[in-house]
């Protein structure tokens, strides 16, 4: 696996579109910051198997009880949603040991239906439009 910059932004090496560096500019659901910014992603963060079209993301929510976690983990799927091409697999879990709930976190990121009933909720829905297109960092 190669591991993609965000700083750097060394995704065209890989053959990705170059907007896959969008996950670097996502607002933090609870801070003025971005994700990269809190370091809740950082250059180690993605990975990319291009033989078996797999890209693995995995963030550090700020504190092991954050609440947020799974919002930023949809904020970062939403955001890849449409850069990334359709034959790759995504997968976004949170750093081993880095979150109380790690196992529940981990698999309602990675179950598609459960992340599209989570997309239906407006509320929820706001808030990652918010993380996502958010002018303030």
């Amino acid at each position: 696996m190669a591991s993609v910059s965000l700083s750097h932004h060394h995704f065209n090496v890989l053959r990705l579109p170059a907007n896959l560096k969008m996950v670097d500019d996502i607002r933090d659901p609870e801070h003025p910051y971005s994700l990269e910014q809190l370091s809740v992603l950082s250059e180690d963060s993605i990975t990319v198997d291009d033989k078996l079209g797999r890209i693995l993301i995995t963030f550090t929510p700020t504190i092991q009880h954050c609440s947020m976690a799974n919002v930023i983990g949809l904020c970062i799927r939403v955001k890849l949603k449409d850069c990334v091409p359709s034959h790759y697999k995504v997968d976004i879990k949170v750093a081993p040991g880095s979150h109380a709930d790690e196992e529940a976190v981990n698999k309602q990121l990675n179950d598609k239906e459960r992340v599209a009933a989570a997309m239906e909720n407006p509320n929820l829905r706001q808030l990652v439009d918010e993380c996502l297109h958010s002018r303030e960092l």
